[in-house]
């Protein structure tokens, strides 16, 4: 691809970096400079940066049934939601130190949903909200060798209570079209789903 970013990293001076809060998540207090487009520095900007570590999410779909695996669990940030704070989502987990993606993916798949994967099929890496989180998220695509769909899974320590539903692929779509999904790891990975489904579909069964 021709397109290039005009800035790189090193591009910014960080002049400090303290601590803001530090709880069940942190949030660091950065004074820095940037390049301007027009040239120049800009002057030193004060930005608190939410630091929660980075993030592996995984789709499951089982070609043979043409389902995917979606999780269902209370999420405190969606409090405001009028529809409800519970969301329908995709596995996921923070990465910890040491640990590979594929790690992650197999890790949470198991403790979330009781779920079973083979090959994992790479669908993005983004940041969600770069404006105020350093969170990077890997996203994938897992083929279901078995999952726990109807019961409830989590680890009940860190407070998870988890239920797994088996949803038709074309069903999952509806609900995309519908604005049914408002979770941006989930709304990403159907979104790439509804391209790559049939093709992928065909590959695993094949």
């Amino acid at each position: 691809m021709a397109f290039e970013l005009t800035f790189a990293g090193d591009a910014v001076r960080v002049l400090q970096s303290e601590a803001a809060f530090e709880g069940y998540f942190a949030v660091r207090r950065l004074t820095l400079q940037h390049q301007l487009f027009g040239g120049g520095w800009s002057p030193p900007l004060v930005r608190e940066v939410f630091e929660r570590g980075d993030a592996v999410a995984v789709l499951p779909y089982e070609p043979e049934t043409d389902c995917v695996i979606l999780i269902e669990q209370f999420r405190p940030g969606a409090l405001r939601d009028a529809r409800s704070p519970w969301m329908l989502e995709v596995i996921a987990g923070v990465v910890e130190p040491g640990e590979t993606d594929a790690e992650v993916a197999h890790r949470e798949a198991g403790e979330e949903a009781a779920c079973e994967l083979a090959e994992l099929v790479p669908i993005a890496s983004y940041y969600p909200s770069a404006g105020a989180c350093s969170e990077h998220v890997r996203l994938f695509c897992g083929r279901v060798r078995r999952a726990g769909a109807g019961a409830v899974h989590g680890a009940r320590g860190e407070g998870e209570d988890i239920l797994v539903h088996r949803i038709p692929r074309l069903e999952a779509l509806a609900l995309l079209a519908a604005d049914r999904v408002p979770n941006g790891h989930t709304l990403i990975a159907l979104q790439w789903l509804q391209l790559q489904g049939e093709s992928l579909r065909q590959r695993w069964l094949s």
